[in-house]
Formats: structure tokens, C-alpha cells, sequence
């Protein structure tokens, strides 16, 4: 008996492919760089392309595990203490004498550990919700921050410690090239693995795949390993664009990278979200608020355009999302 091949080929909807949610990002993505070549006359070269980002790439390696936690349904508003406290905890290390290689080593493990007391958390007391969970652990990890340093700032960092925030190689900043590895990372494992399978599944219907065997605890405890493991590196790329540390650093990462997040077609109610969304997210985010810091706009008002934006978001998501289900 000859083998015989089953294949399903389904036809390009262009109408489908076209109203695609990046889409939509890549519009504003393109008015966003109008608007900011009529604020200055001086923005569209290579230098402004290439330099802007290194002032906010260091908060987008957070967007990548918090996009897995969304779209698991769940929500990590400790990221931003978890990045202060690692901050501190390197700068101490570092002036108590241990050498500098060793306290970045330090820092990364010690993220780690902050994300992996949330994952065994949320794995050891499923009655409680990510949400409650991480606003504690928020509050304890800020807060062993200022226990620790106080109100002081702690530095001293040697000259080399500067390139990781500001250095090149060769026409590329150093940040960047960093990113887009960790950008190819995460999307492959979202995309082409049985884990990001897995995350999908997980935020579809959680307890189904729990019934179906897939060990649900442990793609909770990498995904929040994953979380503070990226918030270190950004306590890192942060603490080396300062040149210094306190311990009410990263204020408003949080709120910041969920807005990349949600902006970039992630559900909150999870099983939906693809890595091109937020990738996009971070630029648009990120070049809005160089555009608007050009002419001087307060912090106030960009927190206040930002939850505009956050809120109209998940508005059009939701609208998009509900109109898109067929009735059981």
C-alpha cells in the first residue's frame, strides 16, 4: 500500500491580511515619524534613528516575558521593583568589593529569584490572582530596595560598564544589536516551539490543557523566571545609562510595558498576540515620547497620552476580539 500525503492548502484572504492589527501600528508607526519631522527640521537622518532608541530599548527586554504573561491571562506589576531592586542589589555588591563581571552575574540571578518567588506563588496558591500577587511582591521588592540603600544613590561604576548603555558596534548601538537577538529568541520560542504552543493553549483554556496533561505549574514558573530574568538585564542596560542607581528607579516601567504590550494586539483576556505587535509597540511608544520630548511636553501630560492610548487599545481589541467569536 502506497503512502498518500494529506495537504491543506487555504486561500489568501487579502481582505484578512490587510486589516491585520500591525497594520494599524505600522500607519501610526509612519504619522508618528511625520509628526515628529515638522516638530524638528533635523529628525530624519541615521543618527536620530539609530540614537533615539538607546533611551528606551532598556525597558523594552521587560515587554517580551510580559507579552507570555498576558497572553496566559495573567498580569506582573512587580517588573519595575524587580529592576530597582536588582539595580541596588548590583551597585552594593560592587562597592562592597566584589568585581564588576561578578555583580552583573549577581544582578541577573538575583531577577531571576525575584521572578521565580512570583511563579511559586502563583503555582502554590492558585486561588489567588496574579494580579494580588505581584502588587505584593512589589511592594516588598521596592521596598527592600530603599531598606537597603535608604534615599542615597550608589555608583561608581567602572568607565567600561558605560558601553553596554552607549556603546556600538560597529554603526549599530550595542542595546540594540542585545535586543534584536532577544527579540529572535523570544519569537521563535512564541512561534515555532511546543512551549509557545503551550502559553497559547494555556491562555485559551487553562484548565483544559491542565485535564490534557500539559504541565501548566511549570510553564508558569519559566514564564516568571523569564519575567526577572529580563528584568535584570534591563536593571543592567538602565543602571548603565544612569552611570548610578537609587532605589526609586524604573518608576512607571510597568505601566509602560503593559501599554507596549496591550498596544501591540495582546489580549488581555490571553490566548491572543503575536511578537510583531509589541516589537512594533516599543517604537511607536518610544520615538511618541522622543517626538514629544522635543518640544518639551511634561511627564504629566505624556502619562496621561499614554493611558489614552492604553485605553483605546484594549477597547478596539476587545471590539475586535468579541466580533470575531461565533456562538457555541
Amino acid at each position: 500500500m502506497s503512502d498518500r500525503t494529506l495537504t491543506i492548502e487555504k486561500p489568501l484572504n487579502l481582505k484578512k491580511f490587510f486589516f491585520q492589527w500591525e497594520w494599524l501600528l505600522c500607519m501610526i508607526f509612519i504619522l508618528i515619524h511625520i509628526v515628529n519631522s515638522f516638530i524638528s527640521p533635523y529628525y530624519f537622518n541615521a543618527d536620530t534613528f539609530l540614537s533615539a532608541p538607546m533611551n528606551f530599548l532598556d525597558k523594552a527586554f521587560i515587554v517580551f516575558p510580559m507579552m507570555l504573561v498576558i497572553i496566559l491571562g495573567n498580569i506582573d506589576i512587580s517588573v519595575a521593583s524587580i529592576v530597582a531592586f536588582t539595580s541596588v542589589m548590583m551597585a552594593v555588591l560592587f562597592n562592597a568589593g566584589v568585581s564588576m563581571p561578578l555583580a552583573l552575574v549577581s544582578a541577573l540571578v538575583i531577577g531571576t529569584l525575584c521572578g521565580g518567588i512570583n511563579g511559586l506563588l502563583l503555582v502554590k496558591f492558585k486561588e489567588l490572582p496574579a494580579m494580588i500577587v505581584t502588587l505584593s511582591t512589589m511592594t516588598i521588592y521596592r521596598g527592600a530596595a530603599y531598606v537597603i540603600l535608604e534615599d542615597r544613590a550608589s555608583g561608581g561604576f567602572p568607565q567600561w560598564f558605560s558601553f553596554f548603555a552607549w556603546g556600538y558596534v560597529g554603526p549599530f548601538p550595542f542595546i540594540l544589536v542585545v535586543f534584536a537577538a532577544v527579540a529572535l529568541v523570544f519569537g521563535i520560542a512564541l512561534h515555532k516551539t511546543g512551549f509557545g504552543r503551550r502559553v497559547y493553549g494555556m491562555g485559551s483554556n487553562l484548565l483544559a490543557c491542565r485535564y490534557s496533561g500539559v504541565n501548566t505549574d511549570r510553564i508558569i514558573l519559566i514564564v516568571s523566571l523569564l519575567t526577572g530574568l529580563m528584568s535584570a538585564v534591563c536593571a543592567i542596560f538602565l543602571t548603565s545609562r544612569m552611570g548610578s542607581t537609587r532605589p526609586n528607579v524604573a518608576q512607571g516601567y510597568e505601566l509602560d510595558v503593559i501599554a507596549m504590550v496591550v498596544l501591540g494586539g495582546v489580549s488581555t483576556s490571553g490566548g491572543t498576540g503575536r511578537i510583531a505587535g509589541p516589537l512594533l509597540a516599543i517604537f511607536i511608544i518610544g520615538f511618541l515620547n522622543y517626538g514629544l520630548g522635543l518640544i518639551n511636553v511634561s511627564a504629566q501630560v505624556i502619562l496621561i497620552i499614554l493611558g489614552l492610548l492604553l485605553v483605546l487599545s484594549v477597547l478596539v481589541m476587545n471590539l475586535r476580539i468579541g466580533k470575531g467569536r461565533k456562538p457555541a
